[in-house]
């Protein structure tokens, strides 16, 4: 029996397949056609629902994008977690870890694909500068942060986080360790937290 699916259903599948497409064979060496293969639809399924492969990698993006916002909110609400784990935490769910991700924000830094790269930034800016600015204001309660702004600080850590770490494959082992001790450390004295205290639960990340 013909299984009928519905268009988000469909939209979906198509998503995931070329995800999987693009970390096993690169962006590139991946078409429409490998997607409409490997589902079995027509052509005009899959154009249907986007025009081209351009379209596919915009959505890709976006849903990676919201799935990452989704999850900060979710360990920011975790009242078991401190308010050093849930940061360490919220900056993981960002963090881009599956093949197909990487290739993703591969294609992310390449010209063309500039205004679809700020667009993510800006996405995840929005949607996660508001959580770290609560856990901010926790901390200054707690005595752990002591700053006057806490959505700006939150604000400085989203940019600078992105702006110094988008781009971290090219850089060597020595300069992935400094700049991630110097992210640490200004983070600290941003934050007015003691110095040292935001080395353990960050680390990780360098």
């Amino acid at each position: 029996m013909r299984i009928v699916k519905t268009a988000e259903e469909r939209k979906n599948e198509i998503l995931d397949v070329a995800e999987e497409l693009f970390a096993q064979k690169g962006y590139d060496n991946s078409s429409t056609n490998d997607i409409i293969a490997k589902i079995g639809i027509a052509r005009g399924t899959l154009y249907h629902h986007f025009g081209s492969k351009e379209e596919i990698l915009d959505a890709l993006v976006d849903r990676m994008t919201r799935d990452g916002i989704n999850s900060a909110e979710t360990i920011s609400k975790e009242k078991r977690l401190s308010i050093y784990e849930k940061l360490t935490g919220i900056l993981s769910s960002l963090s881009v870890k599956s093949s197909a991700g990487k290739e993703i924000m591969e294609q992310m830094h390449k010209p063309q694909n500039a205004l679809l790269h700020q667009k993510m930034q800006e996405r995840l800016i929005n949607g996660v500068v508001p959580l770290i600015a609560q856990l901010i204001t926790e901390g200054n309660k707690s005595g752990i942060f002591k700053t006057r702004y806490p959505e700006e600080a939150a604000e400085m850590i989203m940019i600078y986080g992105n702006t110094a770490f988008d781009d971290n494959e090219n850089l060597t082992p020595g300069q992935k360790k400094k700049k991630g001790k110097a992210f640490i450390y200004n983070i600290e004295k941003m934050l007015g937290a003691k110095e040292g205290s935001l080395e353990k639960p960050l680390k990780q990340f360098f």
